[in-house]
């Protein structure tokens, strides 16, 4: 992937002023906003489905941050329908270069299992997509990272766009006006993504 011409700050400057990119259904990248937002909660309302926890206790998944971030951005890339493009892989490629973009990692031994892929901004992390090609591998990310990111003293975790998915580990809606108040207060935090993932 050829990581050359993005324009890093410009990237950065859009996500930070709570924008997000997508590719169009032509395979354009383009910004967008949202009236809505969804956020996984980094509290006591963050929940996961019981059938979880004999996986969690079993420990057969390791953990990981950045082992093979390019192989995450090309399983959540892999789906009949996707947003993420050629393009947007680049980019999402520089910010991983530039230390802004990572993957949280699920491992089964040496086989990856699942991950989410994010832009990791001062106090706030914005997961832009999860795949697993391991059964729980994903959910298993996603409880690991949550750990992680309240451990790493982050504000908060959008996910973006709501789905029956995420709704399942309580995630939930806020307006941007409210995004936007959150937003800037994240904005004013120092945290540091990388750390041993446990």
């Amino acid at each position: 992937m050829n990581i050359y011409n993005v324009d890093i700050s410009s990237v950065v400057q859009g996500y930070s002023q709570g924008y997000f990119l997508m590719s169009d259904d032509d395979g354009k990248l383009c910004w967008y906003s949202s009236h809505q937002r969804t956020l996984i909660p980094l509290d006591n309302r963050f929940r996961y489905p019981k059938s979880l926890n004999r996986v969690l206790n079993q420990e057969r998944f390791s953990v990981a941050i950045d082992r093979n971030f390019v192989e995450v951005c090309e399983g959540c890339a892999d789906r009949e329908t996707t947003w993420i493009s050629e393009e947007l892989k680049r980019v999402y490629l520089a910010l991983y270069k530039a230390g802004w973009a990572h993957s949280f990692e699920t491992w089964y031994g040496d086989e990856l299992a699942g991950g989410i892929l994010g832009i990791a901004i001062a106090g706030v992390f914005i997961g832009e997509s999860m795949f697993y090609r391991i059964s729980e591998g994903s959910k298993v990310a996603m409880v690991k990272l949550v750990e992680h990111l309240r451990h790493r003293g982050y504000l908060f975790f959008d996910a973006q766009l709501q789905n029956p998915h995420l709704e399942r580990f309580g995630s939930y809606i806020i307006d941007a006006a409210q995004y936007q108040m959150l937003l800037q207060e994240g904005l004013k935090r120092r945290c540091d993504f990388i750390s041993s993932a446990k």
